[in-house]
C-alpha cells in the first residue's frame, strides 16, 4: 500500500491508489525515445482506440477534461449572453468552461431520491436565452438522459454529456458520450483510466469534430502533419482563436495502455462496490448507491448517504473514519456555494442539492483495493450502527 498521497502519517487507508503497471511504463518509456512528443502517432492511436471503444465515429484528444467541455461548447457555438444549464451538484469545470466561453451558466437541482439533474427544475430555468444542458452522469452512473433528451428536443436544445466518471459506462447498448451531441471525458489520476492529466471529446459530427481538433491547437487551419508533409510548413490560416489544449505523445501513450484493460479495471471496481453494498445494508441512516448488475454503472466512486437515523452526521463520520486512518471525501461542495458562482442560482431553488450535499460520503474504492482496506472502512461505520 501506498504513502498517503497528502503526506498525512497517520492515514493508512487512502482513498484512492493510481494503478500503474509495468506495461504502462513500459510504453511511456517506448514514446520518450520518439522524435515528435506531441500531435503524433500515440495520440492519433488513442484516439482511435477510444472511439473503437465507445463506438463513436470521432474522438478528439485534449489536455484536461475542462478542455474537453470548453472546446464542446465552443464548437456548439455557445456565445456570449448565451445560457447553459448545469446540475447543483457537479464540479466547478462545468460552469469554468461556460464562463469562459462569455457565456452564463445557471444552475438546477437535482432530484430528492437520487444526483440528477430535476426535470421541474430544468424546465424552470429554461429562458429565450438557454442554449443547451450539461447533464452529468455523476459517479459513474448513466444520468436520467433521455427525459434530458425530451426537454432538449422540446425546446432545441444542444446537449453536452459531462462523462468524466463515466468511462465504461452505457445506456441501452451505446456508450454515455454518444448519445448528446458531444461527450467529454477527463483522465485526472483518480478516474477509472488515467494520463496524469487528459481529456477527450467524442462525437458522431464530423463538423464539431474538426472544430474541436482546430481549436485544441491554436486555430491552426492544418494539422501539424499535414504542414510538414507538403508545402510551406509555417504557412496555414487562423480563422478563429484556439487554445493550446493538446495532449502530449507520454499522456497518449499512458491512455493506450490504460484502455486496454478498462474491462478488468470496472470489473474490479464494481466486485469492491458489491463488496461494499453486502456489508453496509440494514443499517439505519447509511442510504446506499443504486447497485445494478448491468453497464450502465462503472462505479467510478461509491457514494452514500449519511443520514439522521444515524449515530453520526455526515462530518462527524468523516471524522471517525479519519481517526482510524481511513480517507474519505465529498465530491463535492454544490456549485452555487463557491463564492464565483453564487449569483448564478437562487439558493431556494437548490434544496434537493443543499440537503443532499449535507449527507454524501465516497468511500475508497479503487481497483486494487484489499478486503482488509474495505473492512477497516465497514466495521468503523458499524461501530455507530443504531
Amino acid at each position: 500500500m501506498k504513502k498517503d498521497f497528502f503526506g498525512d502519517s497517520a492515514i493508512k487507508y487512502p482513498a484512492y491508489e493510481p494503478w500503474i503497471s509495468k506495461d504502462d511504463k513500459k510504453i511511456v518509456d517506448k514514446a520518450l525515445g520518439q522524435n515528435m512528443l506531441t500531435l503524433g502517432p500515440q495520440l492519433e492511436r488513442f484516439e482511435r482506440d477510444f472511439s473503437k471503444y465507445t463506438k463513436s465515429k470521432y474522438a478528439v484528444a485534449v489536455s484536461n477534461g475542462t478542455a474537453a467541455l470548453h472546446l464542446s461548447l465552443k464548437a456548439l457555438g455557445i456565445k456570449e449572453k448565451d445560457e447553459v444549464i448545469i446540475p447543483d451538484l457537479t464540479f466547478v469545470a462545468d460552469a469554468n468552461a461556460i464562463l469562459a466561453c462569455n457565456a452564463r451558466p445557471v444552475i438546477a437541482d437535482i432530484n430528492k431520491n437520487n444526483f440528477f439533474l430535476s426535470i421541474s427544475n430544468l424546465k424552470k430555468n429554461i429562458t429565450k436565452k438557454t442554449k443547451a444542458i450539461i447533464p452529468v452522469h455523476i459517479y459513474g452512473q448513466v444520468c436520467n438522459i433521455e427525459e434530458v433528451l425530451d426537454v432538449a428536443r422540446d425546446y432545441n436544445l444542444k446537449i453536452i454529456e459531462d462523462c468524466a466518471h463515466a468511462i465504461g459506462t452505457f445506456h441501452n447498448s451505446r456508450h454515455v458520450g454518444t448519445i448528446g451531441h458531444t461527450g467529454c471525458f477527463s483522465f485526472y489520476p483518480t478516474k477509472n483510466i488515467t494520463t496524469a492529466e487528459g481529456g477527450m471529446v467524442i462525437t458522431n459530427s464530423k463538423k464539431i469534430a474538426e472544430k474541436v481538433r482546430q481549436l485544441r491547437s491554436h486555430g491552426m487551419s492544418k494539422s501539424l502533419k499535414s504542414r510538414y508533409s507538403s508545402g510551406y510548413p509555417w504557412i496555414f490560416d487562423i480563422t478563429e482563436p484556439g487554445y493550446n489544449y493538446r495532449l502530449d505523445e507520454i499522456r497518449a501513450s499512458l491512455g493506450i495502455s490504460q484502455l486496454k484493460r478498462i474491462k478488468k479495471i470496472n470489473g474490479l471496481r464494481r466486485n469492491a462496490a458489491s463488496y461494499y453494498h453486502s456489508k453496509l445494508q440494514n443499517i439505519h441512516g447509511i442510504v446506499l448507491p443504486d447497485m445494478v448488475n448491468d453497464k450502465t454503472h462503472s462505479y467510478h466512486l461509491y457514494t452514500i448517504r449519511v443520514t439522521k437515523p444515524f449515530k453520526l452526521s455526515r462530518n462527524q463520520l468523516f471524522k471517525k473514519l479519519k481517526q482510524a486512518g481511513i480517507r474519505t471525501t465529498v465530491y463535492w461542495m454544490p456549485v452555487h456555494k463557491y463564492s464565483a458562482f453564487r449569483k448564478f442560482a437562487n439558493s431556494s431553488n437548490v434544496k434537493n442539492t443543499s440537503k443532499t450535499y449535507n449527507e454524501i460520503l465516497s468511500l475508497p474504492l479503487f481497483p486494487n483495493i484489499s478486503k482488509k482496506h474495505q473492512d477497516n472502512v465497514i466495521n468503523t461505520i458499524k461501530l455507530f450502527q443504531q
